[in-house]
């Protein structure tokens, strides 16, 4: 649970990039301009020059196969600026789907474009308010050869944008993975305007054909461990953005004057800061067991990822509203930057699972 020489390299990379080519001013920049992708793609290109795209990528396909541990280091440093990207719908979600399920013509087909910035991806799994993977109705019939799958699919991370759409559907008693390009006859995309300024968006499927993806009803054997994945890494992410958050209120209490003296003095606001920390630094423990027990096979790594995921949305949702409050009346303001953090853990929290699925499938792992 020590991050070795590279994954410390390339943190340290990480903080600087973001920091430099994509301060929060660049999510301000995009919501306000109502920009058509939602992201910077030159910014996104540069992301993959730096290799950062192939980290779940085997070699033979042009990545690096160097782990989710590393990815999570990018992703937290991403998490402390609130970077638009591609990261998770791609980098992690559709990069493990394609390596872990992907015939050896997909993969060769889809890796080397998705590991060179080329290719976007979006998995459509949800299809109502709340994280519920194996509770799909999207239908798969057969069609010849193929098949034509019809349904409705909700809250799809960057799924206006993609090129390809990875979509779970239901195929007789089992969930069946399929690959359906973005210009596919039938499929209507509606882009959703989040709060926390990230792309989403509803699909519509009217008798859209795709190639299935590994094997026929075999979908949910996939998406477990890539899910873990994507809770993972996502939880990296919103440790980055409660450990930004957390930093801001320590200087701000600093900063302002009272009574002739930083609020920071006054014991209330001290333990609620102390509390903030603490916080912060078991998320980041639970974070790491779960990462380098994904990467090493850990028997327990799915019980741990759902302990980090959960940790993590609780203590961005704690770290969100305390620096709103801590900020007083301008941390109301969308002026000021701080709101969007709190903005940002009200939808990480809700993406691949809340608390309360995190803490009930901990709970069904370890036998209770």
């Amino acid at each position: 649970m020590i991050l070795t020489e590279e994954a410390r390299m390339v943190r340290d990379t990480a903080l600087d990039f973001f920091k430099q080519r994509s301060p929060i001013t660049a999510l301000r920049k995009l919501r306000d301009d109502k920009d058509p992708s939602g992201f910077s793609r030159s910014l996104w290109r540069e992301m993959a020059e730096l290799g950062w795209t192939g980290f779940l990528v085997p070699e033979d396909y042009g990545g690096s196969a160097f782990g989710i541990t590393g990815l999570a280091q990018v992703m937290e440093a991403a998490g402390r600026t609130l970077v638009a990207s591609p990261l998770l719908s791609t980098a992690v979600l559709g990069a493990s789907l394609l390596s872990m399920a992907g015939s050896e013509d997909q993969k060769a087909e889809y890796l080397p474009a998705l590991v060179a910035g080329e290719h976007l991806f979006a998995l459509a799994l949800e299809e109502g308010s709340r994280h519920a993977p194996t509770r799909i109705d999207l239908k798969a019939e057969r069609d010849g050869a193929g098949y034509r799958l019809t349904g409705q699919k909700t809250f799809v991370l960057d799924g206006h944008v993609a090129d390809t759409l990875i979509a779970a559907a239901r195929t007789g008693s089992g969930i069946t993975l399929f690959l359906v390009p973005a210009d596919a006859p039938g499929l209507v995309r509606t882009r959703l305007t989040m709060v926390d300024s990230r792309n989403a968006a509803n699909l519509g499927f009217d008798g859209v054909s795709g190639v299935v993806l590994g094997r026929l009803n075999g979908g949910a054997d996939i998406l477990e461990p890539v899910l873990d994945y994507a809770r993972a890494g996502l939880a990296a992410e919103m440790l980055g953005s409660a450990s930004e958050a957390f930093e801001r209120t320590v200087q701000y209490l600093k900063d302002r004057k009272q009574f002739g003296v930083a609020i920071g003095s006054f014991q209330a606001l001290k333990h609620r800061a102390a509390q903030m920390f603490c916080e912060v630094e078991m998320t980041r423990s639970a974070i790491l067991a779960a990462v380098s027990a994904l990467d090493q096979g850990g028997n327990d790594a799915a019980a741990l990822v759902s302990l980090a995921k959960g940790k993590a949305n609780d203590t961005l949702f704690l770290c969100g509203n305390e620096g709103v409050q801590m900020h007083g009346g301008i941390g109301m303001t969308d002026e000021h930057e701080i709101g969007f953090f709190l903005k940002r853990a009200r939808v990480a929290q809700a993406s691949f699972g809340d608390t309360a699925f995190c803490r009930d499938r901990y709970a069904r792992l370890m036998g209770y």
